[in-house]
């Protein structure tokens, strides 16, 4: 049984996966800025962002909003509430045509995360979550894989050019590509972090690693992640994960290995 505000998100993420299946069929006419080095915007992600944030406030009038485009500056400030917005992970592969992207709220309560919805819109999928609840993938139960040797698991990873994002590791993602590469069945670098933990919570991925993630990139997928009985951690083991923004997430039985295959010898 859905919450009141989780109906509320699902329902503004699925208002802004409408318009964005719309622009995501005629990408040629979209208006495209760069905010970095290989980190674009486009018109279709402030125009989701716009929606998501309009249609959670006129139920929610007193939440606060964290969102990728406008950070803090809708939404009451110091609310007990916060929604998390990233109304378009995945803009490059959804600018390049690739079907690999999602829309994102999640949903903070003093600081600690409640509730996530992510809808996979290529897809028509919507998976949802709730502390203590449970996680669900259109109404159905998920649980993650049951897998239990990294020879045979099945990982998403950030690519290689997420070493523009920076961290406080002492390694960057190639390093964390090399040693999965050698040692796990099978690596995709998707590049939709919000994709990468919902797959993993549904048991399609067995883990997932990525690094200098922001707020909005996870905080709905890692709701999702733990309600589907899915440990997550910073990829050192600690528990800085969302702020750090470094994350591991796999099932029970593969994490600690994880953690094993990628910290760096002791001195």
């Amino acid at each position: 049984m859905k919450s009141p505000t989780v109906s509320i998100m699902i329902n503004a993420a699925r208002k802004a996966a409408r318009g964005l299946l719309r622009d995501f069929g005629e990408i040629e006419n979209l208006q495209v800025s760069s905010k970095g080095p290989g980190d674009f915007v486009s018109n279709a992600d402030k125009k989701a962002e716009r929606v998501i944030i309009t249609e959670l406030l006129a139920s929610r009038p007193d939440y606060g909003i964290l969102a990728e485009e406008s950070g803090v500056e809708h939404g009451k400030k110091d609310a007990e509430y916060r929604f998390v917005i990233d109304p378009l992970d995945g803009t490059n592969n959804f600018l390049h045509g690739f079907p690999y992207w999602a829309v994102s709220i999640g949903l903070e309560k003093n600081g600690e995360l409640e509730a996530g919805v992510i809808i996979v819109p290529v897809l028509d999928e919507i998976y949802f979550a709730e502390k203590g609840k449970g996680a669900f993938l259109n109404d159905k139960r998920i649980r993650v894989s049951s897998r239990k040797h990294l020879s045979e698991a099945f990982v998403g990873c950030g690519s290689a050019s997420s070493f523009r994002r920076p961290t406080n590791l002492p390694f960057n993602i190639q390093h964390v590509l090399n040693k999965l590469g050698s040692s796990v069945a099978s690596v995709r670098c998707m590049n939709a972090a919000a994709v990468d933990l919902v797959f993993t919570a549904a048991g399609r991925y067995d883990a997932m690693v990525d690094t200098g993630l922001k707020k909005w990139d996870m905080a709905a997928g890692i709701v999702i992640l733990k309600e589907a009985g899915g440990q997550i951690t910073e990829i050192l083991g600690r528990d800085d994960y969302y702020e750090t923004g470094n994350i591991l997430a796999s099932n029970y039985h593969l994490h600690d290995k994880l953690i094993g295959l990628l910290s760096p010898p002791k001195e």
